[in-house]
């Protein structure tokens, strides 16, 4: 028969067979999408599989791909016990689609950095957790992408936490950095679905923020990653796709993104998603829009678990919203210069900054001396020189500074813009910090050197932000915070920053991080840049509806708890419009059959995703029960003071 003799062949092929010796449909599809040569030579090695699958045209024989993978996703070639359950109850897959064309959602996700459970000795391990991923097609897209209701507000500062009385709306920042007087100057920490998070901000960050770090998942084939009824790669890349095109729309028009990507070839040793995410970027943020790919250095030496030639260095992606706005250090000769000595071209810039708040530094105000008239020179009330007292010195020797009458300025040049404290930047990063240094940071603040697999140095995020930051009150936005390294720096660096992340750890390890930084903590980049403490943050949450449901099943651990979960479902949630409850109740013996993650997989299949988390639209509808305090922040937020 066809069928056994096509699913022995493929099996000989390592890259279609699971650890648990089953055929990986999806796997075999997408490769077949590719032409995959070695694909291809398999399949010749058959004369019936050849001759069902290949066509001669003259002298040449042509695969038939379309007719190929129609057989393979026919549900008679691996009728699997779920699927075959699925079809039972009414639940339809979706068609794929061109990722460029493609106007599918991709919601929920596997965290690429995960707790480390019993019985697993190492963070690179394969780990046991799993997630799933729920792909939305357009049709199924109702009120999604609405702005959220916000919940369990709290600003957090040297004192501790307290309900928050209100968002500030400095007027004064807000004309130094060109935004309207009204925008939100406060730091923001949200916990909730980044995707669901990036559109509620919208309406009051739209085209605001200066910098964006995201360190994503890369999809090494190492996490995990299960796919619902989709490919594996392009998945993550509409997954990804979902998220830079909003978070385009949230950038400056003088704003830079970066996108961390290792390029470690995959499980599958197929090459990594860094061409992929490179040609994806390109796509949203326009060619012209890319500035250069930096290389960071992560360790070393590879590990002795690399194949071949082991990888120590990631990429980092760099893309402008749009170069022609760009005053980016990197871009210097969109630089105009007033003045010229025998040096060169320069500017003249007073070496003043504010000295309030979290920048306060009662060390920056030193005695400034003019050696040819003696003349001292303190900074005014409420300011402090930015440089130290010994750099001062060494430009008054070297001719860099300038005094008048009232004020002392330095000469900056065309070397000095492309400097960094006296450092060339280079798209070569091999001296900012590594893997283990940051493991180091996390280590010494109190938290399990494992708690992160790949966590990133605060001198690396740094110097993405000295690369791109001119004014201290421009906006950072991260929204894969992880532990919240780069909230950390944008913090000690004065710097306003939102940081979003869906994980639980946000509490008990990303919160509990940047308390230490308000405190004062003295790692990473703090005795740099003289951090001695203060400032505070805002906490909010995503309000929680069907997502309550999401994270009772995934901590389930027997199938009685997830039927438990359904009676709850049946009742108090949102199932999806396709689900007929009573087919599921009239097959339930069969749906003990399925392993406990296909049980997962189905119930999570039945909520209707448009209500993971309460819309604002709805926020005065009692069936919501919102109380009145959350009312009056969010419209607040939304709608200003």
């Amino acid at each position: 028969m066809l069928v056994n003799e096509l699913k022995s062949l493929l099996k000989e092929d390592r890259r279609f067979v699971s650890r648990d010796g089953e055929l990986l449909k999806n796997a075999i599809i997408e490769l077949a999408l590719k032409l995959d040569s070695n694909l291809i030579r398999l399949l010749l090695k058959n004369e019936k599989i050849k001759r069902h699958f290949f066509k001669r045209i003259d002298d040449v024989l042509i695969f038939d791909k379309e007719k190929f993978i129609k057989f393979i996703d026919n549900k008679e070639f691996l009728p699997s016990s779920y699927t075959v359950f699925k079809n039972k109850i009414g639940l339809a897959t979706e068609e794929n689609r061109y990722i460029a064309k493609s106007r599918e959602v991709v919601l929920v996700w596997p965290y690429k950095d995960c707790i480390l459970e019993g019985g697993q000795d190492r963070s690179d391990e394969r780990r046991k957790e799993v997630f799933h991923n729920v792909i939305l097609a357009p049709d199924e897209i109702d009120r999604l992408l609405e702005p959220k209701v916000f919940t369990n507000f709290r600003r957090v500062n040297r004192d501790g936490e307290h309900l928050l009385d209100g968002f500030r709306r400095d007027a004064e920042i807000n004309r130094k950095r060109g935004l309207p007087e009204d925008t939100i100057t406060d730091n923001l920490i949200i916990k909730g679905n980044n995707l669901l998070v990036l559109h509620s901000l919208l309406s009051e960050f739209r085209g605001k923020v200066k910098l964006i770090y995201i360190d994503p998942p890369y999809n090494t084939g190492n996490d995990e990653f299960r796919y619902n009824d989709s490919f594996r790669h392009s998945t993550w890349l509409t997954f990804m796709k979902n998220r830079l095109e909003v978070a385009k729309e949230l950038l400056k028009e003088d704003g830079v993104i970066f996108v961390q990507i290792n390029h470690s070839p995959n499980a599958m040793n197929e090459s990594p998603e860094l061409g992929y995410l490179l040609v994806l970027m390109d796509e949203i943020f326009g060619r012209r829009n890319y500035i250069t790919t930096l290389i960071w250095k992560k360790k070393s030496n590879p590990s002795n678990t690399e194949k071949l030639i082991g990888t120590v260095t990631e990429s980092i992606l760099m893309y402008a919203k749009n170069i022609d706005k760009v005053a980016l250090n990197l871009l210097e000769y969109k630089r105009l210069y007033k003045y010229m000595d025998e040096r060169g071209e320069y500017n003249l810039e007073k070496p003043l900054k504010t000295d309030e708040g979290i920048y306060k530094r009662e060390t920056m105000k030193y005695a400034v001396v003019n050696p040819k008239t003696g003349k001292v020179y303190y900074p005014p009330s409420g300011k402090r020189w930015t440089i130290g007292k010994e750099k001062m010195e060494k430009l008054i020797q070297e001719g860099k500074v300038v005094f008048t009458e009232t004020e002392v300025y330095i000469k900056k040049y065309r070397e000095d813009y492309l400097r960094g404290d006296a450092k060339l930047f280079s798209n070569l990063l091999d001296n900012h910090g590594s893997l283990k240094s940051a493991k180091n940071e996390l280590q010494k603040l109190g938290f399990p050197r494992e708690v992160f697999d790949s966590p990133k140095p605060e001198k690396l995020i740094k110097t993405l932000i000295d690369m791109v930051v001119q004014n201290e009150k421009d906006i950072i936005l991260d929204f894969f915070l992880g532990s919240g390294t780069t909230c950390a720096v944008a913090h000690k660096m004065g710097l306003q920053y939102i940081g979003v992340e869906q994980m639980d750890y946000v509490e008990t390890l990303t919160v509990q991080r940047m308390k230490k930084v308000i405190l004062g903590e003295q790692g990473g980049i703090s005795k740099e840049v003289g951090w001695r403490g203060g400032g505070d943050f805002v906490y909010m949450e995503l309000m929680k509806l069907n997502e309550v449901f999401v994270e009772k099943i995934r901590d389930a651990k027997t199938v009685e708890e997830l039927l438990e979960i359904w009676e709850e479902m049946k009742r108090s949630s949102f199932l999806s419009y396709r689900v007929a409850p009573e087919l599921f109740d009239d097959n339930l013996e069969e749906f003990r059959t399925l392993s406990l993650n296909e049980q997962k997989k189905l119930l999570l299949e039945m909520l209707d995703y448009n209500e993971l988390y309460v819309n604002y639209s709805e926020i005065d509808d009692a069936l919501y029960n919102v109380n009145e305090e959350d009312k009056r922040l969010n419209k607040e937020f939304y709608e200003g003071a």
